[in-house]
């Protein structure tokens, strides 16, 4: 399961094998400097939008980049139900890094800004 980890001034978002795979690439790494906010989400399904690169199932699966005219996003989103964690970017790869988790609260307590 992806899981964000800070490394000295750099926020990575780890994932696994399976998920390299579904993603069609390796993990995200953003300077702490480019995290602007982090949002807890009760379905981070909703909030993917655009062109996919990677694998979708509607409803169920949202794992890659997500292009549109107003955000580029990289999500690791598994089943609609889930709740997730949304992280705002400015002057980095993406506009926004967007992933499920059974604990959004924890994730975003964990996160080196303070969650809005």
């Amino acid at each position: 399961m992806a899981h964000f980890v800070v490394e000295g001034d750099q926020l990575a978002l780890r994932m696994s094998a399976s998920e390299h795979l579904e993603a069609m690439r390796g993990d995200v790494v953003v300077p702490l400097s480019s995290v602007r906010s982090v949002e807890v989400l009760d379905d981070a399904m909703s909030v993917i939008h655009g062109i996919r690169v990677g694998t979708g199932i509607p409803g169920r699966i949202a794992v890659g980049t997500f292009t549109s005219t107003s955000a580029r996003i990289f999500a690791v989103v598994h089943h609609r139900d889930r709740g997730g964690v949304r992280v705002n970017l400015s002057g980095a790869e993406f506009d926004e890094l967007v992933v499920s988790t059974s604990d959004p609260d924890a994730v975003a307590s964990s996160m080196p800004v303070t969650p809005s």
